[in-house]
């Protein structure tokens, strides 16, 4: 077989060769477990992009401000990404099978009943549900994938096709958001709902079992101090661009977040069987996957927000014109993701992430050079959608690869949690820091709408992104330094 040893310069991969194993056979059972986890994904993309382009008919039939609206989708983002350390943890000491299956039904619940209220509070009560089962279902999934699959070409082939089913959700919930809002915004939530069910009936039939952890999960105040400072790190974020960071009720909860979150890592230290092994964030390339997550999610949904608020709300676009101008992205993704497993197989992660931050990086420098006053579509915005859609393409594969390369079974649904938290709340980071300039420089009453408004936030988006090239440039430039030495 093929061993791989990490390199403490710079976190890389080198191949010892040994007797390789026989190739793992992928008979239909295999597939079959590949295609529910595969579905889960698509809901999870499919939900979120379908709900984005029925917020305005939500807000007006059930009488919603611009405010309350926000929570249908930061309500969705309080419960994933406060809860997916949790989630992923919770199914390496419980059994995989078991949690994932519990959430789908909870997330299939959750959808029919979001589809059938009247109340605006009810409404975000169901998306909060939604994301507390996303953060079981996501990272789970993960760690499914990553044990059932061996480590190499079968891995990285699953991973590639796991993401052309993201991306695939994704762009259609584009399209049939824009479609079933025609005919009524409630579409856009129960339709989830018999898909969930499909996939837990199969899963219940497909997915093998798996046994509970002997021993580790009696870490309580861990996994107190540690969801309750995720779900108030996350809540802070969402809600400080409309209150103010420097509000009273902001900076508190600022403090009392961070002082959860530090309780948690002291009793990390101390107890005999921590819930998450801390020793996890001392491997450079994990650390880097988690970083490069925030860059790659971050500025990407925050460029995404901006322009379906500028389409839409500037120049008055309607839902399904918004969704295909942004759509170009998504195909690219779901086209070439068939093929990042063997370019992972042949030219590692960390190359391919650099890849994809150049493309990212590239894509937000040529919208800034030729947006002007007014960016045209065929010159700025379809160029930019395609260097942003080559960008996940090559990033999202590989830095999930990265993120759980060397870690142990028992350990892959921590690793699966940490990396898709980092995404989660560095967009919300990244997205709030955003909005707040956006509301900084929204026209006055007297003024007319335009791009300008726009501009920093653009700034801040292509700010980011450079910095995750910067930062994976850098163990490459370092690994190159060391071969002339």
């Amino acid at each position: 077989m093929t061993i791989t040893e990490t390199s403490p310069a710079v976190g890389t991969t080198a191949a010892v060769p040994t007797t390789a194993p026989a190739a793992q056979r992928w008979t239909p059972r295999l597939w079959g477990v590949l295609a529910v986890l595969c579905t889960v994904l698509f809901l999870d993309g499919l939900d979120v992009s379908m709900v984005g382009v029925a917020l305005p008919s939500i807000g007006t039939e059930l009488g919603m401000t611009t405010t309350s609206l926000q929570w249908v989708v930061n309500g969705y983002i309080l419960g994933y990404g406060g809860l997916l350390l949790l989630g992923g943890r919770t199914a390496d000491l419980l059994g995989r099978r078991r949690v994932f299956l519990t959430a789908l039904a909870v997330f299939a619940v959750a959808s029919l009943v979001g589809g059938l209220v009247d109340d605006g509070t009810l409404l975000i009560g169901t998306r909060f549900v939604k994301g507390l089962a996303a953060a079981f279902t996501a990272p789970t999934a993960m760690s499914i994938l990553t044990t059932t699959f061996q480590a190499g070409p079968a891995r990285n082939r699953a991973l590639s096709i796991f993401t052309v089913f993201g991306a695939s959700g994704y762009s259609s919930g584009l399209i049939l958001g824009g479609l079933l809002t025609g005919i009524g915004w409630r579409w856009t939530f129960l339709i989830p709902a018999p898909l969930a069910v499909a996939a837990l009936l199969a899963g219940l039939a497909l997915i093998p079992r798996d046994r509970a952890a002997a021993e580790g999960g009696h870490d309580l105040i861990g996994a107190v101090t540690l969801t309750a400072g995720m779900l108030l790190a996350v809540y802070t974020v969402v809600s400080a661009p409309d209150r103010g960071w420097l509000d009273p009720v902001t900076i508190g909860s600022i403090v009392a977040a961070a002082a959860l979150l530090a309780g948690f890592v002291v009793t990390e230290n101390k107890v005999r069987h921590p819930l998450i092994r801390l020793g996890i964030l001392k491997v450079g390339s994990i650390v880097r996957a988690n970083l490069s997550v925030i860059a790659l999610f971050g500025s990407y949904l925050s460029f995404q927000f901006m322009m379906t608020i500028y389409l839409q709300d500037v120049l008055a676009w309607s839902p399904l014109r918004m969704a295909l101008a942004l759509l170009p992205a998504g195909l690219l993704v779901a086209f070439s993701s068939p093929f990042m497993g063997r370019l992972i197989d042949r030219y590692g992660t960390q190359r391919l992430i650099v890849t994809a931050m150049t493309s990212l990086s590239v894509g937000y420098v040529w919208f800034l050079a030729t947006a002007g006053n007014t960016p045209h579509y065929l010159v700025t915005v379809l160029p930019t959608m395609l260097l942003l859609g080559g960008g996940f393409a090559f990033g999202f594969s590989s830095i999930m690869a990265q993120a759980t390369d060397g870690i142990d079974d028992s350990e892959q649904g921590l690793a699966s949690g940490l990396v898709q938290t980092s995404g989660q709340v560095g967009a919300a980071l990244v997205l709030a820091a955003v909005t707040a300039l956006l509301a900084a420089n929204a026209p006055g009453a007297d003024q007319e709408a335009d791009f300008g408004q726009f501009h920093p936030g653009i700034n801040l988006v292509t700010g980011v992104a450079l910095v995750g090239l910067l930062l994976n440039l850098a163990p490459l430039l370092t690994r190159s330094r060391g071969r002339h030495a």
